[in-house]
């Protein structure tokens, strides 16, 4: 089978030739750049220029030599843009590894820490002395909430103005028929399954722009604001939608979306809470992704959130990331029994709090084996370590994993 094949044959709960891998196909299933220099050097491959996919997290544009060693099945829409030199600069990671940087994110000093500002200067995020990746630093909602333009808010917000490739690329007038183009030109060189980075945030817009706290504060005392805001916001999202899907709809396979509902110890919200402020909403945007275009809606929604599940599958939703099966009530073995004829797992591959960061290869090794008996029966199951390979996993574990996956992904 195909890259592209072997993943929808999982999305539509078939077993494939054997269980596709997702490795850096989209931004939560990446690798630190520092993590990243090391397994090149550990796997003996050439030095290469080491580019910062997400300046935030600092995650690393793998290469196809590592996508092609590691049996990597996915890609995502950002690689077709950013390819000329032109886009990038200079940059040093946190422990002295030259690499570079997308231009219009570039980090500035300012003093012993390492920011990075909007387009009207103000800093909206900063990298302290001995940290690994960038935090935000500025909450515009958090005084004044002015509803009337959240477009402006969130180009003042840290997750929502600091863009990874194609990022400003494709803006302007002009900038739909880049996007559209791009896209055909990755797809007419790919078979890999195309991931195309949506975002549609609900919950976590609310708290990019009122802070966590306040924002979970104001669903329960002021349910009038937070309609009135999501409703909105809804607005521009489905707006955003149609010029998104217009143009690359055609070229994608999965449109990812984002809302980490969850916690350690469960989800952040009951399910009559998400029942009222999100599910309708999320209903909306999905269902209308559908009728634009032919694509499997996955959403990267961390934590513990089985109470959810039910109601994520009824509002539309195909794929769930990246299953944090650390978490309370996360268990693979229960997920599955309960969930894995209408959900797909995209993650759980491997558990990267504990195993992939502290385990030894051998335990990473049987974990992995593990996770695969429980996930693969049945389709339903891409693999993919839980979120990103932090910066101080060690590269033998990083080995380890993948090739248990492909070692014991058969499908026969």
């Amino acid at each position: 089978m195909t890259s592209r094949e072997r993943v929808m044959a999982a999305l539509n709960h078939r077993e494939a030739d054997r269980v596709p891998v997702d490795f850096s196909g989209h931004r939560s299933s990446g690798i630190a750049a520092i993590a990243y220099a090391r397994l090149r050097a550990h796997l003996g491959l050439p030095a290469k220029t080491i580019r910062v996919y997400d300046p935030v997290q600092q995650l690393a544009i793998v290469d196809d030599d590592v996508l092609d060693r590691f049996g990597v099945d996915t890609i995502e829409l950002g690689r077709g843009f950013a390819l000329d030199d032109d886009d990038w600069r200079e940059w040093v990671l946190p422990d002295g590894t030259p690499c570079q940087m997308p231009a219009w994110a570039l980090p500035e000093r300012d003093g012993d820490r390492w920011v990075i500002r909007s387009t009207t200067g103000r800093v909206i995020a900063a990298m302290p002395p001995g940290a690994l990746y960038f935090e935000q630093t500025y909450y515009p909602y958090l005084e004044h909430a002015d509803l009337d333009d959240i477009s402006g808010a969130m180009r003042e917000s840290m997750w929502c103005a600091i863009a990874s490739p194609p990022g400003p690329l494709v803006a302007g007038p002009d900038g739909a028929k880049r996007l559209e183009d791009g896209a055909r030109q990755l797809r007419a060189k790919t078979d890999k399954a195309i991931i195309g980075l949506f975002g549609g945030n609900l919950l976590e817009i609310g708290q990019f722009l009122w802070r966590n706290d306040r924002f979970l504060m104001l669903l329960a005392e002021d349910p009038e604001q937070v309609h009135a805001f999501l409703d909105r916001l809804v607005e521009l999202h489905l707006a955003n939608l149609e010029r998104f899907l217009g143009a690359v709809g055609g070229s994608i396979d999965v449109i990812l979306f984002g809302d980490d509902l969850g916690m350690q110890s469960g989800p952040q919200i009951s399910p009559a809470m998400y029942r009222e402020y999100f599910k309708p909403r999320h209903k909306t945007l999905w269902t209308r992704t559908k009728e634009l275009a032919d694509v499997k809606i996955m959403l990267h929604c961390c934590g513990g959130v089985r109470e959810l599940l039910p109601d994520l599958i009824d509002a539309g939703l195909d794929a769930i990331n990246p299953v944090q099966i650390s978490c309370a009530g996360m268990s693979a073995e229960s997920l599955k029994a309960d969930f894995g004829g209408q959900m797909t797992f995209w993650g759980g591959g491997c558990d990267t709090q504990h195993v992939l960061l502290y385990g030894m290869p051998d335990e990473v090794r049987r974990h992995t084996a593990q996770q695969l008996r429980t996930l693969k029966p049945g389709g339903g199951f891409v693999f993919q370590q839980v979120h990103n390979v932090l910066a101080g996993v060690p590269p033998e574990n990083i080995v380890a994993m993948f090739d248990t996956a492909l070692a014991h992904g058969d499908m026969a």
